[in-house]
């Protein structure tokens, strides 16, 4: 009889050992590099998140794209803009590019279907799978998360009170967006709390419009901002978000599953901040200092974000990696934890991050990471947030490329945070060492390049309201 029950226990830890963790992933809209405490903020308060950073790895050297589309695309499939297609929000024709030297690249609005997704593989590893909040790649038909490796999936964004959903849901009238989104998400991990999931929760907060619980907005109403973190209703958004986290770590505890998942907090694209010193009509609400200019920017304030991990016995609880890190890792990251294969015919841009998880002090095989934008995003006044660009960062350096007029813009990252000196003339050398990379990998990538144009002064007169809605991406 003893040796029976020895041999069921032995059996049941070597299951538990081999079985692969959850995997969550809690993705805020427009949330800013230092719109968190744990990253700088002295006036936001996201004590959930800070506890969350506490007890696993920050890594300060994240990027996602410049606005929320293509980082969504490059997270579900692990290519960069120019496999997608993807390169930001709608048709080229939401700004008026005609008065420009170039002509944009055509936009996809839609995921193309051809592409596999991490769900998609995850799901086929054995794992349950489960989106619940901003999608943004396609709502309708097999464009559907639903249909996209998704076994629940719940599509919502644009406001904050009184929303709708894709499909249709009842919720209690007055509910707030971010608890609606958690409260699927806290059912479904305690509906699948037996068995891995994969679980995608992409907050449509802190995005506008500025909507917030008013017994939130009371609690910072009367507090001093520090910087240009001041907005009660803003700060309120965040907490709402912080609490999101709050209450997932608070079932992971309850259900006794926070030692057996990997928990992941990022956030799509810079902060809706910095404009103003760039002279750009951009409509600051938050700022994202030290980082030079916020959202639609390809300087750091638009593109470097938060990451945080927590691997309980694999990541260092406090610890933090200055690695550079990018969007299209996740898919392979988050391939290599759940023991997921990489789909056929689908190259994957990014590596997975897990020997980083595993020592903040490792290195990558890759040399560089990239960005390729062959847009234009607008703003207030005829302002551009960013004219079509390309970057390469290896190690402490950043390259970018404007393609109107071929200026380089040559970084050190390290000494210069806020990117403030071009060192591109000064250091000839450097700057054509990393254009060729940049080149080359243009190149290889096949990235198509935006065509020329003749300048036109539009002669139609702007719609009433047009130039606000076209800032919210």
């Amino acid at each position: 009889m003893k040796l029976l029950l020895c041999l069921f226990l032995l059996t049941s830890f070597i299951q538990a050992a081999d079985r692969a963790p959850n995997v969550i992933f809690i993705l805020a809209d427009d949330l800013g590099y230092t719109d968190v405490a744990c990253f700088g903020s002295k006036y936001y308060e996201t004590p959930n998140i800070d506890k969350l950073a506490s007890q696993g790895m920050k890594l300060t050297r994240h990027h996602h794209c410049q606005n929320c589309q293509p980082t969504r695309a490059a997270l579900m499939t692990g290519q960069y803009a120019a496999r997608t297609g993807i390169y930001t929000v709608g048709g080229i024709g939401r700004f008026e590019w005609e008065s420009r030297p170039l002509r944009p690249v055509d936009n996809a609005e839609n995921l193309p279907l051809e592409k596999v997704t991490i769900a998609q593989r995850m799901k086929k590893a054995g794992y349950a799978t489960a989106m619940f909040g901003k999608w943004h790649l396609g709502e309708k038909g097999e464009y559907h998360p639903g249909q996209r490796g998704f076994d629940e999936a719940i599509v919502t964004m644009g406001k904050h009170f009184d929303f709708a959903t894709q499909p249709k849901v009842e919720y209690p009238k007055g509910e707030y967006l971010a608890d609606f989104l958690t409260n699927k998400a806290v059912d479904f991990i305690q509906r699948h709390k037996d068995a891995p999931f994969f679980l995608y929760l992409p907050h449509f907060g802190v995005h506008s419009p500025h909507q917030a619980k008013p017994e939130l907005i009371a609690k910072f109403k009367d507090k001093a901002g520090v910087g240009g973190h001041n907005n009660p209703t803003y700060a309120a958004m965040i907490a709402s978000v912080d609490e999101s986290v709050g209450r997932v770590m608070a079932t992971l505890d309850e259900l006794k599953l926070a030692d057996d998942t990997v928990l992941v907090f990022s956030t799509d694209n810079g902060g809706v901040g910095g404009y103003a010193r760039e002279g750009v009509q951009g409509g600051d609400i938050t700022d994202n200092a030290p980082l030079r200019s916020g959202k639609g920017s390809l300087y750091e304030g638009g593109t470097r974000v938060p990451l945080i991990v927590r691997w309980p016995g694999v990541t260092k609880p406090g610890s933090s990696s200055d690695v550079p890190t990018i969007h299209v890792d996740m898919f392979p990251t988050f391939a290599e934890i759940g023991k997921a294969t990489a789909p056929e015919g689908q190259p994957l841009d990014g590596e997975s991050l897990v020997p980083v998880f595993r020592d903040a002090a490792a290195s990558l095989k890759r040399e560089a990471i990239y960005q390729h934008f062959p847009g234009y995003l607008g703003a207030g006044g005829g302002t551009w947030r960013t004219t079509p660009v390309g970057l390469i960062e290896v190690g402490d350096w950043k390259l970018m490329e404007y393609f109107e007029d071929g200026r380089l813009e040559l970084y050190n990252l390290k000494d210069d945070i806020g990117e403030q000196k071009n060192l591109a003339a000064e250091m000839p050398e450097k700057a054509k060492e990393l254009h060729a990379k940049m080149l080359a990998w243009r190149e290889s990538i096949k990235a198509p390049m935006p065509t020329k144009n003749t300048p036109q002064t539009s002669s139609e007169p702007k719609k009433k309201g047009k130039g606000k809605k076209k800032q919210a991406e």
